[in-house]
């Protein structure tokens, strides 16, 4: 799928493992080699600038969007196919999800977090069909998988909305699953519902 577009969300801190830094390089460099386009928050730092410099070495479409607000604190990165700067996080989450065939979340943050989540829920609410992943980067989501398991036991959960996710470790795999998942044709207006 050449015209496969992948949205990535990740932390613009590295952290404290090297095995961060190295799957984000991963992911970078499969969504090069693919021929994909990568979508993400526009950044330079941490693993954000990571995996975009990664997918740029291989000759990638690198779309970044990020607030003005953001663009000192998370360097934003000049080196992109096209960087969109935007005044609202609100707009920078959807014109990233509009861009995207599907979402792959690495570790990060808060942010990283709340992006996720809310791409999960307009999923399981029908605003999109496209395909959502989780990288569990060296036991990362551990605990958050098991509080998701926590809140299926109790009734706050279904086995459908969990499954909606795609959890692995291994982020070659994830990300062809990911691109095996994704609709064939999305209709540009997919999030303007909501």
């Amino acid at each position: 799928m050449a015209s496969f577009s992948v949205c990535v969300y990740c932390g613009s801190r590295a952290g404290e493992l090297a095995a961060y830094a190295d799957a984000a390089h991963c992911v970078g460099t499969f969504v090069g080699q693919q021929g994909w386009q990568l979508v993400y928050g526009g950044g330079r730092a941490g693993l954000m600038g990571i995996v975009a410099d990664a997918a740029l070495a291989e000759g990638a479409t690198v779309i970044g969007v990020i607030p003005e607000s953001l663009m000192g604190r998370e360097l934003g990165h000049r080196g992109l196919s096209e960087l969109h700067v935007v005044e609202t996080m609100h707009q920078r989450k959807m014109q990233m999800a509009e861009r995207s065939d599907a979402f792959l979340a690495l570790p990060g943050g808060i942010g990283t977090f709340e992006e996720l989540f809310e791409v999960w829920s307009w999923r399981q609410l029908g605003y999109h069909d496209k395909p959502l992943g989780l990288l569990n980067v060296a036991g990362y989501y551990d605990a958050l998988l098991a509080f998701l398991k926590s809140s299926r036991e109790r009734g706050f959960m279904s086995d459908a909305q969990i499954d909606l996710l795609q959890v692995s470790d291994d982020p070659q795999a994830l990300l062809a699953r990911l691109a095996e998942m994704a609709p064939r044709a999305t209709a540009p207006d997919d999030y303007r519902r909501i």
